[in-house]
């Protein structure tokens, strides 16, 4: 019968051995010398060793390894010096994948050449396998108490136990969460150090606990990550019950402590009236509570402004990306390019102007753009702490690009006027605006014509969409900033803003695809996203999806727009699914037309015979453009 066979237990699988075990060895011993010597160097040792073991092919010298990582120039050189010595002792045809005769394996010393102390402590004094050799358990990792791994397997386990969970994180929003259950800050080092509590993904990631995917990030639990998190969560619920019980038997024991008084007292004294009862019971609740226990926790119906401790902790819990009114300013944002190089005294003036303006500004380096304006939350210095806290800043939805007429002749003649565009439309801001200096006799001095410049400023705010501001000089750009920020100042001082995330929205432009500060809304959008958050997908040189490298190849077509290229990417959304479409094509002139009835902008018309054709030249034929 089936049910009588014997239950067969499972092994674990044995890893293969390292090909290259001389490299190996040779490391082992780096390694072991260092760290008699007390060097640092062991450690860099130890990870070439972890490199190395990772590798399953065999080496035939030290150069090869240069790919693998934590391999450098000076570990190769004495990798190589050893392997000459080597072939110098035994030979010019000696192997180099398998160990001499006599010598110890890398990972396990000989015990008879071990100094007395390593012998005391070595792993077959503790205890021996079967076959003699000393067993040594591996440690297991778990992260400690509130520090930032333990938030992070705690905040993803807790997610995934949500019903209808999307099973991942995205950064922004696993640092919101985990913020709660660890005692470091995930966006600021503490003081002297250059690590936060996010640097522990990287740890997680190692050991196999969370699993980094997609663009942008996502984060979630692997089964090694799962089943640790749901031991700390049991621990984290025992340590509550263990509290709970504690409190509830200091209450208890008070209460009681409090009747047995009362009797007495009824024994001794008549009965009266006490007149000053509700103040002897507030000393008793203070006399009561734990020192080190806050009011809220002892005590969950104390109200202030009618409102429990406890409801004011779950509403701000709730509502940790909002700001109410009162509670922010409005700052511009000046990027620090617009401050330094070039002609320093010309941007100075620009910083002076809005100093005597009394505009409250920063500099900062902003990732695309100019300026921009932030509402950043206002927070009182903790007494006793060095730095202030650093409060929410939400980004709005108005941000300038600059440009003087050389600056943009120059970015006309190199591409950089199109990419900045794109960038501008694709920030997540839905107010973009060009400020352009200087457009009088100056522009006659340029190498592009001034009509052609002049005709790329209009076609920005009719074709592009873009707000444009024409100034004279410096003084009109920082009165025009001046102006911007008293507008936006009033514009959003009785408004609650609330923090949204663009991971779950995407990079898109705005539901109109335009832009502007002279033609927004009576009502301001209030759903901004963070600074933080705004400025890193904003980075020039990010990792890009293969849409976005599509979109860009197309822009570099003369003619193809990014209204055109959006249009093209809605029906092809990489390389591959258009080259597809022109295999599926029965005939030369399909293909060439096969992209001219795409309909593209507001207007709806078509791309064309003639920007259909030659996409068809560039992806599909050799030789250069007809």
């Amino acid at each position: 019968m089936a049910g009588s066979d014997p239950v067969r237990l499972g092994r674990k699988r044995v890893l293969p051995p390292c090909p290259n075990p001389l490299f190996l060895q040779w490391l082992t011993e780096l390694r072991d010398q260092a760290k008699e010597r007390g060097l640092k160097t062991q450690h860099t040792y130890q990870k070439a060793i972890i490199s190395l073991k990772k590798y399953p092919l065999p080496l035939q010298n030290a150069r090869e390894a240069k790919i693998l990582q934590n391999f450098g120039d000076g570990i190769c050189k004495i990798l190589d010096e050893k392997l000459q010595r080597h072939y110098s002792e035994n030979g010019p045809d000696a192997p180099i994948n398998c160990v001499p005769k006599g010598a110890p394996l890398p990972n396990r010393p000989d015990n008879n050449n071990l100094a007395p102390s390593s012998k005391r402590n070595a792993p077959g004094d503790r205890g021996k396998g079967k076959s003699g050799e000393g067993v040594k358990k591996k440690r297991e990792y778990v992260p400690q108490n509130r520090s930032g791994g333990y938030a992070l397997l705690l905040t993803l386990y807790r997610q995934s136990q949500i019903p209808g969970s999307k099973g991942y994180m995205f950064k922004m929003e696993l640092q919101a969460e985990a913020q709660l259950l660890c005692d470091k800050s995930f966006t600021v080092p503490d003081l002297g150090s250059m690590y936060t509590a996010w640097s522990s993904v990287s740890t997680l990631i190692q050991k196999n606990l969370v699993l980094k995917t997609h663009n942008p990030a996502r984060y979630s639990l692997t089964e090694e990550g799962a089943a640790l998190a749901e031991r700390l969560e049991s621990g984290e619920q025992e340590t509550n019950r263990g509290k709970e019980r504690l409190r509830n038997g200091e209450m208890d024991r008070m209460e009681g402590e409090e009747e047995e008084g009362d009797e007495e007292e009824r024994g001794r004294v008549p009965e009266l009236i006490d007149l000053t009862a509700n103040g002897d019971e507030e000393k008793e609740e203070e006399r009561i509570r734990p020192v080190d226990q806050p009011a809220c926790v002892a005590e969950p119906s104390n109200k202030v402004d009618g409102q429990s401790c406890s409801e004011r902790s779950t509403s701000r819990r709730a509502n940790g990306g909002c700001l109410l009114p009162g509670t922010y300013e409005i700052i511009l944002c000046v990027d620090f390019v617009e401050t330094t190089g070039g002609s320093h005294h010309r941007k100075q003036e620009l910083v002076k102007e809005l100093q005597r303006n009394g505009v409250t500004f920063d500099i900062r380096k902003l990732n695309v753009g100019d300026f921009l304006w932030v509402a950043r939350e206002k927070i009182a210095p903790v007494p006793g702490q060095l730095r202030a806290p650093i409060g929410k800043e939400l980004v709005l939805d108005y941000i300038i690009e600059r440009k003087r007429m050389d600056d943009l002749c120059g970015s006309i003649i190199d591409g950089r006027f199109r990419e900045q565009k794109f960038r501008l439309k694709r920030c997540g801001l839905h107010r973009p605006i060009y400020l352009v200096e200087e457009c009088g006799a100056a522009a006659a001095h340029m190498s592009i014509p001034e009509a052609t410049l002049q005709q790329a400023i209009i076609n920005t705010q009719v074709v592009d969409g873009f707000f444009v501001k024409r100034v004279q000089d410096v003084r009109e750009s920082a009165a025009y900033l001046t102006i911007m920020t008293r507008y936006l100042t009033k514009l959003y001082q009785n408004r609650t803003l609330m923090c949204r995330s663009r991971e779950l929205e995407g990079d898109g432009e705005s539901e109109d695809g335009k832009g502007g500060a002279g033609r927004g809304e009576p009502s301001p959008s209030c759903s901004l996203i963070s600074f933080a958050e705004f400025n890193q997908g904003a980075v020039k040189n990010k990792c890009q999806t293969v849409k976005e490298v599509f979109a860009r190849q197309l822009m570099q077509i003369s003619g193809l727009s990014g209204d055109k290229a959006a249009a093209i990417l809605e029906q092809y959304s990489t390389p591959h699914s258009l080259l597809t479409a022109y295999e599926q094509c029965t005939s030369e002139a399909e293909k060439e037309k096969l992209l001219s009835s795409i309909r593209y902008g507001k207007l709806k018309r078509n791309l064309g015979p003639a920007l259909s054709r030659t996409v068809y030249q560039l992806y599909c034929m050799q030789g250069p453009l007809s």
